[in-house]
């Protein structure tokens, strides 16, 4: 029997180099599918059952303001199964405010869901959420038809929508964005025309593999060298889903077992698809010893084994593909030989905490040698043995990176990490699932 190197007291989680992690594992429901399952099953007329849906804080919340807005939500017979009873003709104005938490992902898709809707939504979320910025959903929202107010002229939240009555435009967003395009299409269900979503750089394509599962599948092509997707008004059937493991919760088992020496682990069933394994194709540039064992188009199993990582760079067009990722992706890079360089990658600075300033700040808290630069980080690797008191900033991934480093600092080395309670906004059994594989 081995000693679990995981000690929580309150809301600071000590974590101990770890002896070799071994085993099989899920990854909980992709989150970002799990939004918006919840969010088109709402919307579909009839009842959708979905199964595997991620636990976390975030997906609460978006169930939670669907069920404000009318719509039945309920567990099936234990099983982990939700139904959901769903159609447009159900919703109704919520009596009270929808608070999000933590959940960008929530308050930008529901965006595109009140603004169809004709009547008044108030949206408000945490302390972090409201200083994300928002008018990178609300303008294009506004073009549409959609009335939206909130601090600093609706680039704010809380945000107060009036919907109905929209209009499809074509539009091509300034930042790459799965979550403005997802909005948009949202929105275009129930407008008039066509909408239109132009992205130089194609993000993930949750949305569009939704919609065409519940029988409006949006027309999707290349234009001009635009990843273009197309929606015209339409009503949604309800479907069956069941939700595939979270790549970006799988990336801290997959860096974890690659640092950790006499590691292998077998990560079943994970979502790659368009846009979210571009964190595997990093590490195996790195060098990693990881399989990728197909199930289907878009899951996979990922076999991976400890491996001595290289140095690589990460900029450009790779970016959106990865940006969940790149705080562990950090780490790795603390563990391999080289100078790992991010680049590109600005957006991280208005995710749940400027991730580029608290990795850099915590990982150097740790003596790794890291510098921050405008848009990403500079990691000079070696053989770090980190150890001392770090912070999450009330980031869930700043806080799962962090003890991934801890796991992989060896005997007798220990990382407190304070405030990782933020870890169930996504995944309230990391912790477990880690001890699982000791």
């Amino acid at each position: 029997m081995t000693t679990s190197p995981i000690t929580a007291t309150t809301d600071t989680v000590l974590v101990a180099g770890a002896g070799p992690l071994r085993g099989r594992v899920r990854a909980p429901g992709d989150k970002s599918i799990s939004h918006r399952g919840l969010i088109l099953a709402a919307l579909a007329e009839g009842t959708s059952v979905l199964s595997g849906l991620s636990r976390g804080d975030d997906v609460v919340r978006t169930a939670a303001a669907l069920d404000a807005y009318g719509t039945r939500i309920s567990a099936a017979d234990g099983d982990g199964r939700v139904v959901v009873i769903g159609g447009v003709e159900r919703l109704g104005e919520p009596e009270r405010p929808i608070d999000v938490g933590n959940s960008g992902t929530g308050l930008r898709l529901l965006l595109g869901v009140a603004a169809r809707l004709p009547f008044l939504s108030v949206l408000i979320g945490d302390e972090s959420i409201h200083r994300r910025p928002m008018e990178r959903v609300v303008s294009p929202l506004r073009a549409m038809g959609a009335r939206i107010d909130g601090r600093d002229d609706g680039r704010l939240a809380p945000l107060v929508v009036r919907g109905g009555d929209l209009a499809g435009i074509d539009y091509a967003p300034s930042v790459p964005s799965a979550q403005v395009k997802s909005a948009l299409l949202l929105a275009g269900l129930g407008a008039r025309g066509e909408t239109v979503v132009r992205e130089r750089v194609a993000t993930r394509r949750h949305t569009e593999e939704l919609l065409a599962l519940a029988g409006a599948a949006p027309e999707i092509g290349d234009e001009g060298g635009d990843h273009v997707v197309r929606v015209r008004a339409a009503d949604l059937s309800p479907f069956e889903l069941d939700v595939p493991g979270d790549p970006s919760q799988a990336a801290f088992l997959v860096v974890a077992a690659l640092l950790v020496p006499g590691s292998e682990i077998v990560v079943e069933n994970v979502y790659v698809g368009p846009g979210r394994a571009g964190f595997l194709d990093v590490l195996i540039r790195m060098g990693a010893d990881l399989e990728i064992v197909r199930r289907d188009v878009t899951t996979a199993d990922l076999v991976v084994r400890h491996s001595a990582l290289l140095a690589t760079e990460v900029r450009g067009a790779e970016v959106p593909g990865c940006i969940d990722e790149i705080p562990v992706l950090a780490v790795a890079a603390a563990f391999a030989e080289g100078t790992t360089v991010f680049a590109d990658a600005a957006e991280l600075r208005v995710k749940e905490s400027d991730r580029i300033a608290t990795i850099s700040s915590e990982l150097a808290r740790l003596e790794v040698d890291v510098e921050a630069t405008a848009d990403g980080l500079i990691v000079h690797g070696g053989r770090p043995r980190p150890s001392g008191a770090v912070r999450s900033y009330g980031d869930h991934r700043i806080a799962m990176a962090l003890a991934v480093a801890g796991l992989a600092a060896g005997p007798g080395s220990g990382i407190a990490i304070e405030g990782f309670a933020a870890v169930d906004t996504s995944w309230p059994g990391f912790l477990d699932t880690l001890d699982a594989l000791r």
